[in-house]
């Protein structure tokens, strides 16, 4: 009798989970099916969107719903604080599977090859956004000793940034917001976030609601000067 295909997946966060998805709605998984382990190096699943997606973004977060309903799904197993290749080499799964998917995702920032890149003060985004979603392998405390900040990129990220970055650690409480971050923003200094990008406003990668959402705090005036308005392909 023939068995299911075989298929590991090194990575659980949303691409992982979506290519699990695929492969049970694709042809492989008619008789005699298909069988998808998924490793994953952290004790949790869902990647980036645990530890990726700003605390007060919920309805990106209610993507965690979704992933769930896959996870549940019979022909699925999730084995968590399985680090590759220190756990489990290539050879290995190569032993037991029939094929390997990897679903890593982006772990660090690119180098942003700018002067003055590496001087104090500098920091990434993936690191900052991975302290405020308590990520465990980043530090417990940021230094938010700065009063004026720069945040380089006009993408969603760099929104979500200057956004925590401008708010009260108050109006952050009733999110998911780990105590220590809490603490941290409750002693943050900066008064002014100035957001630069190396393109014009129809070219930002942030959508309107997002931009929106920065004058939903009482604590945040949104300043545009009408001579960076400068439209064009």
């Amino acid at each position: 009798m023939p068995r299911p295909l075989r298929v590991a997946i090194v990575g659980a966060g949303p691409a992982g989970i979506y290519a699990a998805d695929a492969l049970l709605k694709s042809e492989v998984a008619a008789e005699p099916g298909v069988s998808i382990d998924l490793f994953e190096r952290m004790p949790a699943p869902f990647g980036l969107i645990r530890y990726g997606v700003a605390p007060d973004h919920p309805r990106i977060k209610g993507i965690v719903t979704a992933l769930h309903q896959v996870l549940d799904k019979p022909q699925i197993r999730l084995f968590g604080n399985v680090d590759y290749p220190n756990d489990i080499s290539l050879d290995d799964l190569r032993a037991f599977y029939d094929a390997v998917i990897f679903s890593t995702g982006a772990t660090a920032d690119r180098e942003l090859r700018i002067p003055g890149i590496d001087l104090d003060g500098s920091y990434g985004a993936a690191d900052f956004v991975s302290w405020y979603d308590g990520h465990p392998d980043v530090p417990r405390t940021w230094p938010l000793e700065a009063e004026k900040v720069a945040v380089l990129g006009v993408g969603n990220v760099a929104l979500d940034v200057a956004r925590v970055l401008a708010k009260t650690a108050d109006e952050l409480l009733p999110t998911e917001i780990p105590p220590n971050v809490y603490d941290g923003l409750k002693a943050n200094k900066a008064v002014e976030i100035h957001v630069f990008g190396r393109r014009g406003p129809a070219q930002a990668k942030f959508s309107p609601m997002e931009l929106r959402e920065l004058d939903h705090s009482p604590n945040i005036e949104v300043i545009v000067d009408p001579e960076d308005i400068d439209y064009y392909a």
